[in-house]
């Protein structure tokens, strides 16, 4: 594989990573019916009607530099 290929490759994965975690979630709350998620520095309870309840509140993340 040429490198090019390579790098047009791995730049998709962020892309793909997006698409997977929207599409478990959308199975999760169709299935169990509800996802628990760190938003914004709080641990919080999402419901498939929309409903979201605030488990505590979290760290804020640590930047990783690259």
């Amino acid at each position: 594989m040429r490198e090019e290929s390579m790098q047009r490759m791995e730049a998709l994965i962020p892309t793909l990573v997006h698409i997977a975690v929207h599409r478990a979630r959308r199975r999760a709350l169709a299935t169990r019916g509800k996802v628990v998620e760190a938003r914004n520095a709080q641990l919080i309870e999402s419901y498939a009607d929309g409903t979201v309840r605030l488990i505590r509140s979290i760290a804020k993340p640590v930047a990783v530099a690259s």
